[in-house]
């Protein structure tokens, strides 16, 4: 299947079934390469999968089938205030507790908030998420509230989230 371009409807298929045999978020050039096709083929394949409700989400790291989860997992949103160059540290402490960083919102003056999907959660994406900002140059969300911004966060105990929010206040980063 891999050895000739897909089109259309059978592309979006195996698509889906990629996604949802990976164990890892799937980058769009590796899919566009698994397809023979461009990377915005796929990007516009992902926008009409998400359209028809397929639980598509993309991530820094690639994009992710949301498959049935039966485990416990837990979401609280956390507000935090820091300079951009405490970033890093912010989302290790996170990680290291076991808490998927899912998203980061800020409230615009004119836009209302804005959202930007993470899906961090481990140092390996919290490093790979860094590289990417640094390598685009890409602002910060929070440089456009002077630092404050709002992670949802998962986690399966609370014990974990208590001990990531303990750090967190003693660095001074929870508003």
């Amino acid at each position: 299947m891999e050895n000739k371009k897909l089109h259309g409807e059978n592309r979006r298929k195996a698509l889906i079934e990629w996604l949802k045999e990976a164990t890892q978020p799937l980058p769009g050039q590796l899919l566009a390469k698994r397809a023979r096709v461009s990377r915005q083929v796929i990007v516009q394949d992902m926008s009409i999968l998400k359209a028809k409700e397929a639980p598509i989400l993309a991530t820094p790291q690639g994009y992710i089938y949301l498959k049935d989860r039966k485990t416990e997992q837990r979401t609280r949103v956390i507000a935090l205030k820091h300079p951009p160059d405490k970033m890093t540290d912010e989302l290790y402490i996170f990680v290291d507790h076991g808490i998927t960083v899912l998203d980061v919102t800020v409230e615009h003056p004119v836009y209302g908030e804005m959202t930007g999907t993470l899906h961090l959660s481990s140092r390996q994406d919290v490093d790979r998420f860094c590289q990417k900002m640094s390598a685009t140059n890409a602002p910060l969300l929070s440089t456009l509230t002077d630092g404050v911004h709002l992670h949802r966060v998962a986690f399966e105990r609370e014990e974990q989230l208590e001990a990531a929010l303990e750090i967190l206040g003693k660095e001074g980063f929870l508003l």
